[in-house]
């Protein structure tokens, strides 16, 4: 009998909205570096797509993402002992932050080590109450990786990141709302429909490159002072009056309608 094997993550079209599946249910989407190859594929489909806005992220089945699969980890640390080389990859791990469009995290389940971290590259955060969120690595005798040393003290400060990282605790959903961790705790049955709603009205009410801009503009602030970022606002304001969307942003205030922003370019 012949059986399809099923993807490691899929994307569906909801509107304006792609909604990417982390798909190894069984093993709580557990990454590996093929799950990780079919995801980037996944974003970059949605990212050259021009009539995608935005983009949500879920889990399939009971959790978002349980870290590095176990088996990998093994592999990894065996191999490391060996003194052999790790594969490289094509994309830093970090790579959903380069995206120009929204990523929503709709966070179903468990998030943590890797999926935690995968879970800061999103802009905004929709959780349930029971999700758990820890970043485990002290645990694991591993160390704060692929940035999140940098990214959590910027969005919870910096004695709660250190809390985190160090303790490696768990945190559910309502102590992540508190902290700052996630934008919005929602019930299980309304987590992702409430997430794609949110992107359907980025994607119908909101400029594709004002949106563009102003994620390049909180990157870039977080190494500047006050001043620069200012100045340089002063600069991407004037071009932003440039722009067709500008026009169309008052002309469809003052009409009362939807307005019909440019896709992105390039």
């Amino acid at each position: 009998m012949t059986t399809t094997e099923e993807p490691l993550a899929y994307a569906e079209r909801r509107g304006a909205v792609s909604v990417v599946t982390l798909n190894r249910p069984e093993r709580l989407n557990a990454w590996t570096n093929e799950l990780e190859d079919r995801y980037f594929e996944l974003l970059d489909e949605a990212e050259a797509d021009p009539e995608v806005r935005a983009i949500v992220v879920t889990g399939a089945g009971r959790g978002f993402c349980a870290g590095a699969d176990m088996a990998e980890l093994q592999r990894i640390g065996s191999a490391g002992d060996a003194g052999e080389e790790r594969p490289k990859r094509e994309r830093p791990r970090w790579y959903p932050l380069s995206l120009r469009k929204p990523l929503i995290g709709a966070i179903n389940g468990a998030a943590a080590g890797l999926g935690f971290v995968e879970a800061l590259y999103f802009d905004v955060r929709f959780s349930t109450p029971e999700a758990k969120f820890t970043t485990s690595f002290a645990r694991r005798g591993l160390i704060a990786e692929y940035g999140v040393a940098w990214l959590l003290p910027r969005l919870v400060g910096p004695a709660r990141a250190a809390d985190l990282l160090l303790s490696g605790r768990v945190v559910r959903g309502a102590e992540a709302y508190e902290m700052g961790l996630v934008n919005r705790v929602v019930e299980r049955d309304r987590l992702l429909g409430e997430a794609v709603a949110y992107a359907e009205e980025l994607a119908t009410w909101c400029s594709p490159t004002s949106m563009s801009v102003m994620k390049q503009q909180l990157s870039e602030a977080f190494e500047v002072d006050f001043e620069t970022a200012a100045r340089r606002a002063e600069v991407l304001m004037e071009e932003s009056f440039g722009r067709a969307d500008a026009a169309e942003g008052v002309a469809s205030y003052l009409e009362g309608r939807e307005p019909g922003f440019r896709p992105l370019s390039g």
